[in-house]
């Protein structure tokens, strides 16, 4: 049996090449995947270029859906025909401190789906029968896709902010993750949001799904807008993958306020060490979520409270996708729907 699949160029140059590859018979613990949908991250980029590392080969996608086709002999929790995301935690030892204390995306042996293991960008995929999990029924699959990396990832970040209804969060960075933190913030812990972008458009769809109010730092200091406006936010949580967003965001805080980073920019971040202690400012870094928070994050999506925005697209348009992510043009979520893979086969 065959598979297509977009993989890191062998130069890792930022693009990558759609291969055709046999499907390896499947494992003790393993299930193979049929997958409907994968989305796009800007992790995926990273991966391509070879910041983390260069992956050569390695197929990539951390947001994929898709139906089970084979379990192997000792898999008790799935079945063929079950609906499963295949998510940045591809799999973790299960032993460590940080498994067994709910923290696993922190095991340090962890391995992540199109990064140190294949991942979702394709018409099959191989995963850890314990780690892939179930969509709820009544949850749109191409909407799930989303919320299997930026929904969760974001669903968590919000948790771990401590924010609580009717407190304000500052969401820097309201792109694919920043546009889903909005609605968890607001739809799910009940908090009043302030979105922050330099894309006016950005902006306009955070207001569109439940934002109090958009600040764009282009047009006016952001941190002094909100002090202004709320008297300090109560948390922050950066998607946003720059130095100056980070900046600000410790500046909108009221005392006591914690900042929760998400966003991977390479930079340094500026902390006013009087700041930190005498306003008792908090930064925490919050890194995707566990299957039980992603089992949470998928049932708000089943139930309409989060509404990801995706766009279908193929495939072979991958690397077109991927130039589209660099120059900022993108609205929501792309998500690559395999069943219209233009390979000619019938699926």
């Amino acid at each position: 049996m065959k598979m297509k699949a977009a993989v890191v160029t062998a130069a890792s140059d930022g693009n990558v090449e759609i291969v055709e590859r046999d499907i390896r018979p499947i494992q003790s613990g393993e299930a193979l995947v049929e997958v409907e949908y994968c989305g796009v991250c800007h992790t995926d980029l990273h991966v391509a270029a070879g910041d983390y590392g260069k992956k050569p080969g390695r197929v990539l996608g951390h947001e994929g859906i898709g139906i089970v086709k084979e379990v192997a002999p000792d898999v008790k929790n799935l079945k063929p025909g079950d609906r499963v995301s295949i998510a940045w935690l591809f799999a973790s030892c299960g032993s460590c401190e940080y498994c067994v204390s709910g923290r696993e995306t922190f095991c340090r042996s962890v391995l992540n789906a199109g990064y140190t293991a294949d991942g979702g960008m394709a018409t099959h995929c191989i995963v850890d029968a314990d780690y892939a999990v179930k969509v709820p029924d009544g949850l749109d699959p191409a909407q799930a896709s989303s919320i299997t990396c930026a929904g969760v990832t974001t669903y968590k970040a919000i948790k771990v902010s401590g924010v609580r209804p009717g407190q304000w969060i500052a969401i820097y960075g309201a792109g694919g993750l920043g546009n889903l933190a909005v609605q968890y913030a607001k739809k799910v812990f009940g908090a009043h949001v302030v979105a922050v972008d330099i894309n006016d458009d950005k902006l306009a769809l955070a207001k569109e799904v439940g934002a109090d109010f958009t600040v764009n730092p282009l047009k006016e200091d952001a941190a002094k807008a909100i002090q202004e406006k709320t008297g300090g936010a109560h948390a922050a949580v950066v998607t946003a993958v720059s130095r100056a967003a980070f900046n600000s965001a410790v500046d909108c805080l009221r005392a006591c306020g914690r900042l929760v980073a998400v966003g991977l920019p390479p930079e340094m971040m500026d902390l006013s060490i009087p700041r930190l202690v005498l306003d008792g400012i908090e930064v925490v870094g919050s890194l995707v979520g566990t299957r039980e928070d992603l089992v949470e994050a998928f049932q708000f999506g089943a139930e309409g409270l989060v509404v990801p925005k995706v766009q279908l697209r193929k495939l072979d348009e991958a690397n077109a996708i991927f130039q589209e992510m660099r120059d900022g043009k993108i609205q929501g979520r792309m998500v690559i729907d395999m069943k219209a893979c233009g390979c000619g086969h019938a699926h």
